[in-house]
């Protein structure tokens, strides 16, 4: 829930990390690197790796890695297909020795045969970025990462990791964050160290539930960093005994982890959202933000079969109650201002939040689907009408129901075909997720058994 920081209208992010120009070895030498992760993600969001020495980087920059895409999974390939090369992006190369002494990491785009490949979020949310970059426009993003701590007890059930975190109402609590603090700061004194500006770390509104923030940057990267701090803190945790979990609903009856995306648009250094003139609505933003809203609440319902991805998610987005009293998470595709029960909320003039997301999300899908479904409403002049009126479409309430509405949406499902619309990714995707529903749904659950096996 913490807001993340976005600067004044006048201040574009600056560029981060290293230069094109830079090779991998030098970097890698430069930070007693021995051996870089070439990582890629998969459409389900699995982050993928092979572990390089420092000696194969100039090989692997010129070159690539080769995976198998059928044995990584959710890669729209099968046994016979050809390799996946992944290609690093020096840009995001990303020093990692607080995790291992010697390591780092290199976000790569995935190629097949030579060309980028369309199965690949990194390489879709890239083209995507381009394409808005031709128009005049770029996507710069801050995100929330919520997460829980947990461990398995005796019995294998998922408990909260610090017994003592058990207030109906732990959200900020001190003394919660204070018995974590090895861990908080661990992780947030890797974010100093990579210069990503890291500015809190608070306890959430569950037990053992925690977020941690970063300063924003251009849409991809903030993607790219979104899946090394998933990684960074899961490393971190298992060294201190610890799971820690991005799962969107892990129990049932306290608040689920969201992926908010904080959004705003860009021409160079001038920021698209501020008002410059007339302000229908008096949020202090233009006629651009407005529509850009518009486009994310009508997209909204196709939107979520890749910002909310998994049967779980809608554990959360249809929660009732929590313990709390509250769930965080929107039931409706609604708009409005500093109100955190809306879809798409508005903080101050320089920004929306989107607060569908989830945990579970590709974090390159998600900020590829907000740029699409908000630039169709930026193209089409769309109004979202008056803040908090709630007119906007319903919400999904299964992963199934998204998918419906994934399939019937045109601007959505070119997301996912965005890098070649002849590949058929959005119809992969559809029925990958479809697969994982009826995978859910053919499982008798303890729900079941209680409610039907005397029931006639």
């Amino acid at each position: 829930m913490t807001v993340p920081v976005i600067p004044a209208p006048a201040q574009a992010p600056a560029a981060p990390g290293p230069d094109a120009t830079q090779s991998l070895t030098s970097l890698a030498k430069a930070d007693g690197v021995r051996f870089l992760l070439a990582m890629f993600t998969t459409l389900t969001g699995k982050p993928c790796a092979k572990l390089v020495p420092v000696e194969a980087a100039d090989a692997l920059e010129g070159e690539g890695v080769g995976f198998a895409g059928y044995a990584a999974g959710g890669m729209g390939q099968q046994p016979r297909d050809p390799d996946v090369i992944a290609i690093p992006d020096v840009r995001s190369y990303t020093p990692l020795t607080f995790v291992r002494p010697g390591l780092g990491l290199v976000h790569c785009d995935p190629h097949v045969e030579g060309r980028p490949y369309a199965f690949a979020p990194r390489v879709i949310l890239r083209t995507l970025a381009e394409r808005a970059a031709a128009e005049g426009m770029s996507l710069v993003s801050g995100a929330e990462l919520e997460y829980f701590l947990v461990r398995r007890a005796a019995d294998g059930s998922v408990v909260v990791a610090d017994a003592g975190d058990d207030a109906d109402q732990p959200c900020y609590d001190a003394r919660g964050l204070t018995r974590m603090y090895e861990h908080l700061t661990a992780v947030s004194d890797a974010m100093v160290q990579l210069g990503w500006g890291p500015y809190a770390s608070d306890h959430e509104d569950g037990n053992g539930q925690f977020e941690q923030n970063f300063h924003h940057a251009d849409a991809l990267t903030t993607a790219d960093r979104i899946v090394t701090l998933r990684y960074i803190v899961q490393m971190l945790a298992e060294q201190r005994g610890m799971t820690a979990t991005f799962m969107p609903k892990p129990f049932a009856d306290r608040t689920g982890n969201g992926l908010h995306m904080h959004l705003s648009l860009w021409n160079g250094e001038r920021a698209l959202f501020p008002a410059s003139g007339e302000d229908p609505y008096g949020m202090g933003l233009s006629r651009t933000a407005y529509a850009f809203i518009a486009g994310l609440v009508a997209h909204a319902p196709a939107m979520h079969a890749l910002i909310a991805p998994t049967v779980n998610s809608y554990k959360r987005t249809g929660a009732t109650t929590t313990a709390s009293g509250a769930t965080w998470a929107p039931r409706e595709a609604s708009w409005g201002g500093n109100d955190r029960t809306h879809l798409v909320r508005v903080p101050d003039g320089n920004r929306v939040e989107l607060r569908g997301g989830d945990g579970s999300a590709n974090s390159y899908l998600a900020a590829a689907a907000a740029l699409e479904a908000g630039l169709d409403g930026v193209h089409r002049g769309l109004d979202p009408g008056a803040p908090g009126a709630r007119r906007g479409p319903g919400l999904p309430r299964t992963l199934l129901d998204a998918v419906h509405a994934l399939e019937g949406d045109d601007v959505v499902r070119g997301v996912l075909d965005a890098v070649d619309p002849e590949a058929g990714v959005s119809a992969y995707y559809a029925e990958l997720k479809r697969e994982e529903f009826y995978g859910w749904h053919n499982t008798v659950t303890r729900w079941e058994l209680d409610r039907y096996l005397t029931a006639v």
